[in-house]
């Protein structure tokens, strides 16, 4: 069958619930993609920031054979050595002490919002407790990380959600202050922005929320899920200020590319919050997945990844900043090593459309943001790459 379809067929099975681009993926390799016509794109997108290591890596791929020929899944009703090893190694690079493997991002933020209501109750036996996060937030779309996205056209179709949710401004601690109360039980944001236009935090943001937490016992939430797992050149990018949340969540390059996440907290959460009974996954943390965690971990030192992305992301930075320059329709530059957008005039979806027909894979973020989070294993030659073919784009938006 050729592209066209399984294009129809797709549509006429498949929920539409995403707007896709019209192509089919046959298969990747390194930091390039291939349809099913054969035509090679370079990947600028990574499934979303999530292939950091690029595709067909050799190691990886037997790491997860291997694991399939000795057992999938237990059940968390046992230990599995897979989930041990690759907790242990998770704790050292996020100086976090406690792991719940869950099976996507927005479940790893789910598990947060619970560890952190569940805190704030046996603290005073209330159930009342509120949940400060951050205006143009995305946390996911399941009804709890839903309810702390802090993006109205996603909640407002799903309501009521979870209540006792209250909304600040990312980068305005006056915009927080009003928000605390007494009821207050966490502050939840991203390091980075992603889906809400590519927004780093400011250092000066985050130790002033720091310390407002330690002050009124407030328990610190990050979403590390899209800017972690060595993106802005540090392993989590709250290690960039050294600010550490008390609850933090991973997924994405986690998994580069089978489906895990992960909440982490400090061992003062993990003794005071969640007990057996009140939370729990079937497939979370399972052999399989549990493998693939420990050896992209293994991965990541072994290949010097975080060394590398501080290496490559200048140069990205000054190529980006370049077309700035240069180009009208591009207005600024914004995020951190190798999560980059470019704030555009033009329609966004229209230069991913014209990107692609040329054979580079780009997203867009926050409405008007053009969003750029390659493999963490590209070189400055994939950069001057994609630079050459934005600007063919480009060159015809202005």
């Amino acid at each position: 069958m050729n592209m066209k379809g399984y294009i129809e067929e797709a549509e006429a099975a498949l929920l539409h619930t995403y707007n896709r681009f019209q192509l089919v993926w046959d298969k990747g390799d390194g930091v390039y993609l291939y349809d099913l016509d054969g035509k090679k794109y370079l990947d600028f997108a990574a499934g979303i920031a999530v292939f950091a290591l690029g595709y067909n890596n050799k190691e990886y791929n037997d790491a997860l054979k291997a694991q399939i020929d000795k057992i999938l899944h237990t059940s968390n009703l046992y230990y599995n050595v897979p989930a041990v090893e690759a907790a242990k190694k998770l704790k050292a690079v996020s100086g976090m002490d406690r792991v719940f493997f869950t099976n996507s991002g927005t479940e790893a933020n789910e598990g947060a919002i619970k560890a952190a209501r569940k805190y704030a109750y046996l603290k005073d036996g209330t159930t009342d407790h509120e949940i400060i996060a951050m205006n143009n937030s995305f946390h996911g779309r399941t009804m709890g990380a839903l309810a702390v996205t802090g993006t109205p056209k996603y909640r407002e179709p799903f309501e009521p959600l979870i209540g006792n949710i209250r909304f600040a401004d990312l980068n305005d601690f006056d915009s927080v202050l009003a928000q605390v109360n007494d009821k207050t039980c966490a502050i939840m944001l991203e390091p980075v922005q992603g889906e809400g236009g590519m927004t780093p935090a400011t250092e000066d943001f985050l130790k002033k929320i720091r310390a407002l937490c330690d002050e009124k016992d407030i328990l610190l939430i990050f979403d590390e899920v899209q800017c972690g797992m060595g993106r802005t050149g540090y392993m989590y990018a709250w290690q960039r200020f050294g600010v550490k949340p008390d609850i933090m969540t991973s997924a994405k390059a986690l998994g580069c590319g089978v489906p895990v996440g992960a909440f982490l907290m400090t061992e003062k959460v993990a003794e005071k919050s969640l007990v057996p009974g009140d939370h729990g996954t079937t497939y979370g943390g399972n052999p399989f997945v549990a493998a693939e965690v420990e050896k992209v971990l293994d991965l990541f030192e072994q290949e010097h990844i975080i060394e590398h992305v501080r290496e490559i992301a200048p140069y990205l930075e000054q190529k980006l900043e370049e077309l700035v320059e240069k180009y009208s329709c591009v207005v600024e530059r914004r995020g951190v090593g190798l999560m980059q957008g470019l704030v555009l005039t033009c329609p966004v979806g229209e230069v991913t459309q014209k990107a692609l027909e040329k054979g580079l894979v780009v997203i867009s973020a926050g409405g008007n943001v053009l969003r750029m989070v390659p493999p963490l294993v590209i070189s400055k030659e994939h950069v001057d790459e994609m630079v050459s073919i934005l600007e063919e784009v480009f060159s015809v938006c202005v």
